[in-house]
């Protein structure tokens, strides 16, 4: 199975595949969307759907995970990025199907270490580890997405949990 895993976002769109066979997880890419500051918000979403448009295309995932969105400050910035999260739900929707995927940071920290409060270090450690990386990818955004993809691996059996309705 083919997984892409998505750290939504509006500066930076992080995005990470897997293959897993026989419950063994692969990287087959990883990388991020950059959006120009400078840019008005409906040409960064378009540069967002593009992309993300053509990574589907690319790598042809069966499933798509992202994660889901947490703020606890500042309200805009979540505002701008809940839209950019909108557009890659509805562009990832359109390519897969019902093959939608989403996980809370806390699940996604579970899953990787077993503590949901675990630091951001220790959840690039641990993708790195289950993925036989020799070093943690880079960006953080990328890395971010390669464990929401391993989150989804791990939870395959109880997928429908987690599917978006």
């Amino acid at each position: 199975m083919r997984i892409l895993g998505i750290d939504p976002g509006l500066a930076t769109v992080g995005w990470g595949v897997i293959d897993v066979e026989r419950g063994k997880p692969k990287v087959v890419s990883y990388g991020v969307i950059l959006t120009p500051k400078d840019k008005k918000l409906p040409d960064r979403l378009s540069i967002i759907e593009e992309d993300i448009n053509q990574v589907i295309s690319k790598y042809k995932p069966d499933e798509i995970a992202l994660e889901e969105l947490f703020f606890n400050t500042n309200i805009t910035t979540g505002i701008n990025v809940a839209q950019a999260r909108g557009v890659i739900l509805l562009t990832a929707v359109k390519a897969c199907g019902g093959k939608l995927f989403e996980y809370t940071p806390l699940q996604i920290k579970q899953a990787l270490t077993g503590y949901g409060r675990a630091e951001k270090r220790q959840i690039q450690e641990m993708t790195k580890t289950f993925l036989g990386l020799a070093k943690i990818p880079k960006p953080d955004d990328a890395a971010d997405a390669l464990a929401v993809a391993l989150t989804h691996s791990q939870t395959s059996k109880l997928a429908s949990n987690f599917q978006i309705r």
